[in-house]
């Protein structure tokens, strides 16, 4: 089969506190893209430091070059110099959980240069990433329901915003950092008290917090959306059933959640969730892989968050959902390098 692309560079680590995550997630995704079609190159970048940690070229072994002599990215073209022959690469896949893969930074440099990536646009990127953005422009859809919130910022009265949000969303209440993934920063407010230094806390990932109302929901919910020959997909939802109370790092990364993939759910809950998920996907401008995820309460269907790089470690989400739905994950691979 003729592919669009040859060279294909996996960016992986980050510059926030998901790096080690992005790590795993990078190193699985190239380890699964087709070896007969690509020459695939590992590239780790972190504070500005981009180098070339491991390459394998179509129908040969990955090639892990060692510490000390790891080629440096040019980012002016980004390129590499491997053994005197330059190599610019054709395609991006962009691994990078936090910023900058996720707050468009990585997105713009890539579209300045003309290089095709994996992910959403420089601008949906930057929307879809801060959560209090994303539900700004979700607010007018009818199609699905928010969580009432309230927004703060590094350098307001903490004391006061928390007595204005208990009073005005009652407890308990959700803590997080508008700009953050993996649940880093995040906390589940039970007392009034507990609110300004849960803002606090949360304030150590990132300069904007949004405290949202908990919904009581029977289920949570989790769905993927690709696009396929311009047919936006949904894959098998995952429902979370988490043993610590909410999906926090532990439940996310330690086995103190259970995934069940496809979700034990009533066929009319699954098309809502799989169609909304579709309509986000358009709404927003989303291109690439992208995961939602939500709440599923007495009263309707909640969206939480979408997920621009979602995780993709054999352990992850999406993975499970590409294996429920009896697709092979390197073809799946393919169609998300090819679309793009």
């Amino acid at each position: 089969m003729s592919r669009k692309y040859k060279s294909i560079a996996v960016i992986y680590g980050s510059d926030s506190s998901e790096w080690e995550v992005s790590c795993r997630s990078g190193e699985f995704t190239a380890s699964r893209i087709d070896e007969s079609s690509y020459d695939v190159y590992e590239i780790f970048a972190r504070f500005g430091e981009w180098k070339l940690v491991a390459m394998r070229k179509a129908n040969s072994m990955r090639f892990p070059f060692p510490e000390g002599a790891q080629p440096q990215v040019d980012k002016s073209d980004f390129s590499v110099i491997v053994l005197g022959e330059k190599i610019k690469f054709d395609f991006a896949y962009i691994m990078q959980h936090g910023a900058p893969g996720e707050t468009g930074l990585l997105q713009g440099y890539l579209e300045m240069l003309g290089v095709p990536h994996s992910s959403c646009s420089a601008f949906v990127t930057t929307i879809a990433f801060d959560k209090y953005a994303c539900k700004s422009y979700l607010r007018s859809a009818s199609f699905v329901k928010l969580a009432k919130d309230a927004f703060i910022r590094e350098g307001d009265d903490v004391e006061a915003f928390s007595a204005k949000a208990v009073n005005d969303l009652g407890l308990p209440l959700f803590v997080k950092p508008t700009n953050g993934g993996s649940s880093f920063g995040i906390s589940k407010v039970e007392k009034a008290e507990d609110l300004p230094s849960a803002i606090r806390y949360a304030f150590s990932e990132g300069s904007t917090v949004l405290v949202e109302s908990a919904i009581h929901g029977e289920h949570e919910l989790t769905c993927a959306v690709y696009s396929d020959h311009g047919q936006v997909k949904a894959l098998p939802i995952i429902e979370i059933i988490s043993k610590s109370g909410w999906f926090d790092y532990d439940a996310k990364y330690n086995g103190l959640s259970e995934e069940v993939c496809p979700a034990p759910i009533e066929d009319s809950l699954r098309d809502t969730v799989q169609e909304t998920s579709c309509r986000i996907y358009k709404h927003l401008g989303c291109k690439g892989l992208v995961r939602m995820d939500y709440i599923s309460a007495p009263d309707g269907l909640y969206f939480l968050e979408v997920n621009i790089i979602p995780g993709m470690t054999n352990a992850s989400l999406v993975p499970k959902m590409v294996r429920a739905a009896g697709m092979d994950f390197t073809a799946f691979l393919s169609t998300i390098i090819e679309e793009n």
